[in-house]
Order: C-alpha cells, then structure tokens, then sequence
C-alpha cells in the first residue's frame, strides 16, 4: 500500500553576493549572505508509488525536464532509486530565489544526506538550501557559515523573465569580473543578459523610495521593509528560520 509524505522547500534570497574568483574548472568562487524565506514549493512523496517526477502549480513551467531536473539529480546523489514525487512550484524558476535548489535540499535532507560539497556539485545554492536559516556562504556555495537570525521583511518583485545563471555567469567572465555597486557583482552581468529586468528594479524603486538589489543572478529585485500600499505588483515576503534548525539565537 502507497503512503505520502509532505516536503516543504522553502526559498532562498541572496542579500549580498561578491565574486572573488573563477577556479581552473571554471567555477566561480563567491562569497555571499543568503536567508531562507517565508515562501515555498510543496514536494508530496509517494512511497511504493509509481517511479517519476511530476510538476504541477502556479510557477510549473513546461522546461523543467521530468527526467533531468534538480529533484531526480537530488535522488541519484542520495542514492534513491525510484523516487516517486510531485512538486507544486510556487517560487518562480529563473528568479534568483533558489526553487529548484530548494527542492534538491528538501529530498536530501528527507534521504539523510548532508554532504555540503556534494550538494553544490549540483547546484550552488544547494548547499545553503540544505542547512537554511541565514548564512555566510563562500567557495562554490558549499561553505555554509551559519548566522544569528535577524527577522526581516523583504518587499520583492519577480518580473516574467527567466534568468539563466550560467548565461549571468559567462556574461560576468566577458565583462571583466565587474563589481556591483549595489553588493550584488551580478547585477551589471544580468542587466546585460536581460536588458528589461531595469523596468522591475526602477518600479520596486519609485514604488517603495530605496534602491533595489538584484536577488542572485536575477530576475527579482528586493528591499528590505513592509510597503503594504506599493501596490499589486509587488509580492512581500518575512524572512525566517523555522524550529527544526535549532542552531540559531
């Protein structure tokens, strides 16, 4: 008989991200501070269920491959086989806020499995999704130093654009190495990779009166604080550390 069991995989924000360095593999060597958030994707596993992947809810998106995506790499690395699972999306892909990591650190933590070098290898904020709360992260993404948790509200906004973090981090080598000028060295690169995420950071800005910071390597753009009268088409969201983590003042 099949049983199921809930997942929740919550969200990431990168709040500052600095690289200092590009390793002989061409990996990228950063150091950042990253919080977890109030918003996440649901992953219901079905023991002795059927084998596969399914995606479903508001963020679902037709390119996530069923048979190649974060959640299988996720169940190879942690050594499950047949992994039977659907995940309801409701962290936007491409927008810097960590879903398909999220979803990664979620079946690893379920399978056991805490080998932060190992999750990066498949993904460089999976490490962090993995261990959550607030953190300094440096190397590849699979240093996690962890923070004293400050509650904050972030007011976002997620524009309809994927960016792809390959694509910001190859257009960033090309550039030069910039550095931001707002704490985020990505910023100039995804700017020039996707040209109209300057049209969400100038509405957050003239909506809320302080200068946006690019989450990541885009799409979305935050400030910190509650602008409840910003209007529609902003999306806030409450940083948080739930209790399981238990490492935090």
């Amino acid at each position: 008989m099949s049983t199921t069991l809930l997942l929740r995989a919550a969200a990431k924000l990168t709040k500052t991200l600095r690289v200092i360095g590009v390793r002989n593999d061409g990996m990228h060597l950063i150091e950042a501070e990253m919080v977890e958030l109030n918003l996440y994707d649901d992953i219901v596993i079905a023991t002795n269920g059927e084998p596969g992947i399914g995606f479903e809810g508001p963020h679902a998106s037709a390119d996530i491959d069923p048979l190649d995506n974060l959640v299988t790499q996720a169940a190879l690395l942690a050594g499950i086989d047949g992994l039977s699972a659907t995940v309801t999306k409701r962290i936007p892909s491409g927008a810097g806020l960590g879903g398909g990591s999220a979803d990664a650190a979620a079946i690893l933590r379920w399978a056991g499995y805490s080998d932060l070098l190992g999750a990066a290898q498949i993904g460089a904020d999976v490490a962090f999704c993995l261990v959550g709360g607030r953190a300094r992260v440096s190397g590849i993404g699979e240093i996690i130093e962890p923070l004293p948790f400050v509650e904050t509200t972030f007011t976002l906004i997620t524009p309809p654009v994927h960016c792809s973090t390959p694509a910001v981090y190859r257009k960033w080598d090309e550039l030069g190495g910039p550095t931001g000028d707002n704490g985020n060295d990505l910023e100039p690169a995804a700017l020039a990779v996707a040209p109209e995420l300057a049209h969400a950071r100038d509405a957050l800005g003239d909506a809320t009166g302080l200068t946006p910071r690019l989450a990541g390597s885009g799409s979305s753009w935050f400030v910190e604080g509650d602008f409840p009268d910003a209007g529609e088409v902003l999306t806030t969201v409450r940083a948080i550390v739930p209790s399981r983590y238990g490492i935090f003042d």
